[in-house]
């Protein structure tokens, strides 16, 4: 990592032009000039994930078999929070929309030689895995970026195995009279920071949490706050959650 590499994300980040015939072909001309540094820079500012994935992994004892989806997972950089449980996993869909970034987890996966991890290039809200249905459905800083974020989140319902498991990470911003487990925020923090990310198609949203606490059995959700890098108010922190929740038993009433 480097200052050069650095200023190139940021670049891209405040400066590239947002024009594209839809969602798909912006993601592809975003990533296309900064997909090799997207790791490095974002590790720094996407904070949670290792957490994340360390929860969901001691709520599923046993992945024997079991079939991950990690959608909008962009580079695969995720794969390093399964460590030596990988290999227990029947099947990895890394599922995005940019091709740049799946590129680069075309490299990692063959460096690597994982057998059971495989890209997609996909909609998060209409793709459906080979084996029909999925064990633990995954949205890591990739759910402010969907346009169709409720669909997206009715969809991982839908693909999901009665008891299977869903993860979130990501930006939020909370409602004036925040939901139950959130934390109340200024009217500073519920104006800027929504504004800001939307600058790169980032939508921030109050309902997440509320949404998916209606969809889910929820076991986890912890907010937080994170340094946003070269940010120029560095006291000002940009508030992330980390969700999981599970899927009824019975499945969900209006399947």
């Amino acid at each position: 990592m480097t200052l050069l590499t650095d200023l190139n994300v940021v670049w891209h980040l405040v400066f590239r032009p947002r024009a594209g015939k839809g969602h798909a072909d912006w993601l592809n001309r975003f990533y296309e000039t900064q997909a090799g540094d997207y790791d490095s820079f974002r590790k720094r500012l996407l904070k949670g994930r290792e957490r994340l994935w360390e929860e969901l992994l001691a709520a599923e004892q046993s992945l024997s078999g079991a079939v991950w989806v990690d959608m909008g997972g962009g580079t695969g950089s995720n794969m390093a929070g399964f460590g030596a449980r990988l290999s227990e996993l029947k099947k990895v869909y890394i599922l995005d929309l940019a091709k740049p970034l799946l590129n680069i987890a075309d490299e990692r996966i063959k460096k690597a030689g994982w057998t059971n991890v495989e890209t997609v290039e996909a909609d998060a809200t209409a793709w459906v895995p080979p084996e029909g249905k999925a064990d633990v459905v995954t949205f890591s800083y990739s759910l402010t970026m969907i346009p169709d974020w409720f669909r997206a989140v009715d969809h991982a319902l839908s693909i999901l195995k009665p008891g299977g498991l869903i993860g979130v990470v990501d930006f939020y911003v909370a409602r004036k009279f925040p939901h139950q487990r959130q934390e109340a925020q200024g009217f500073a923090t519920r104006s800027f920071w929504p504004a800001w990310f939307s600058c790169d198609n980032v939508f921030l949203s109050a309902d997440h949490y509320p949404y998916l606490d209606y969809r889910f059995e929820t076991g986890l959700f912890a907010g937080e706050k994170l340094k946003v890098p070269y940010f120029p108010f560095f006291w000002w922190k940009v508030p992330y959650y980390i969700y999981i929740g599970r899927k009824p038993a019975g499945g969900a009433p209006d399947e």
